[in-house]
């Protein structure tokens, strides 16, 4: 079963590698374009087009015998309630990650079509595993950008406003307060695609999440560093240390800290679960996908929170960043998330200990970006 199957491609290739049935599932009209994409392709006896959310649609009645559609060993053939059990599948795929892994993607309808269709105990996700990290950067140049680009909108407010007053006596000035909230959350308050390289990373990466796929659930969709049910919680800690350059070192001195890139990796592997790795069929070449600097341009490349103010890098001395991240569903869609940072700095002698003296300690900040 391919999930959010777009323009068919993953189902035909399922279909090319040898799968006897393919269930290729997919909401919105692109369905029509997949059937046309499966049929000129000389692939429509095995694969089926469903247009349809996956936890709403039904296998075909006449595929149970036509097909030989099994359950696993001691499922029953009707669930509670009276519904007949549709867990048959032996595989889902899906290209279901978004920006950061969570924006825009589709996790919780994923989830809740592996728990309608795919065999609980030896089926497979593919990606089997997913993996979000965060780490300090270097990006200079694209943060001041912004920075002048909200200016310049600032500017331009403000030559409104007195032209507005001068030429036709109305004052505008009640609304200087929102368009700036406006601005700055559009400007500075908002992160932003880039292909970084692996010279802009500062520290090591700090994984925040890892999902697996075969037992996440739809609460796991809602964010990450959640309180169950609420739209706040402790966060995901991370803690980096960026360390300047030797003084008499002839090499350039890093930094400073412009703000924090996001990706992900997604693994193709067996099972790890309690239920799955021993009864579920091993995957015997298991692939790997990075969304990060050290792979060059991807689709999803990075996504960059750039700080208010740079955090300046000394030499001899390691910079300490530590805070929490918040990832958090906006209240205007499901499909897109806020991130919250909060953090601190403080700055120590190259050399000494993490909790050692300390030479400067910053003020707490806290950020919160919108994902567009």
């Amino acid at each position: 079963m391919d999930v959010g199957t777009g323009s068919g491609i993953l189902a035909v290739w399922a279909a090319q590698a040898g799968a006897k049935r393919v269930y290729a599932i997919e909401y919105t009209d692109m369905a029509k374009h997949a059937r046309n994409v499966v049929k000129s392709n000389g692939l429509d006896h095995i694969v089926t087009v469903i247009q349809g959310a996956v936890e709403d649609v039904e296998l075909p009645d006449e595929d149970w015998e036509l097909f030989g559609l099994t359950l696993e060993e001691g499922d029953n053939e009707f669930e509670e309630g009276g519904k007949k059990n549709l867990r048959v599948v032996d595989i889902i795929i899906s290209e279901w990650m978004g920006y950061f892994l969570l924006r825009e993607s589709m996790l919780d309808s994923l989830v809740r079509g592996r728990d309608k269709f795919l065999k609980s105990k030896t089926g497979l996700m593919l990606p089997s595993h997913a993996t979000m990290l965060l780490a300090p950067i270097v990006d200079e140049e694209e943060r001041r950008a912004q920075h002048n680009e909200y200016a310049a909108s600032m500017e331009d407010w403000k030559e409104f406003a007195e032209t507005t007053q001068n030429m036709y006596g109305v004052d505008m000035s009640c609304l200087e307060a929102d368009f700036e909230r406006e601005q700055k959350e559009y400007y500075i308050l908002s992160s932003r695609w880039a292909e970084l390289g692996t010279g802009a990373i500062l520290a090591e990466p700090s994984i925040v999440k890892t999902y697996d796929m075969a037992v996440c659930t739809v609460e796991d969709a809602r964010g990450v560093g959640l309180l169950p049910g609420k739209d706040g919680g402790n966060g995901i800690p991370f803690d980096f240390d960026v360390v300047g350059r030797r003084q008499d070192s002839s090499s350039s001195l890093s930094g400073p800290v412009s703000g924090f890139a996001g990706w992900f990796t997604v693994d193709f592997k067996s099972r790890t679960d309690t239920i799955g790795r021993d009864a579920a069929p091993s995957i015997p070449n298991p692939a790997y996908l990075s969304t990060g600097p050290e792979m060059g341009y991807t689709h999803w490349g990075q996504q960059v929170f750039h700080l208010p103010s740079a955090i300046p890098i000394l030499a001899d001395q390691t910079t300490r960043i530590q805070g929490t991240l918040e990832m958090m569903r906006t209240k205007e869609s499901a499909r897109l998330y806020n991130c919250r940072f909060r953090f601190s700095a403080s700055r120590r002698k190259t050399g000494v200990e993490k909790e050692g003296a300390v030479l400067m300690q910053g003020e707490p900040a806290e950020l919160v970006y919108q994902i567009p």
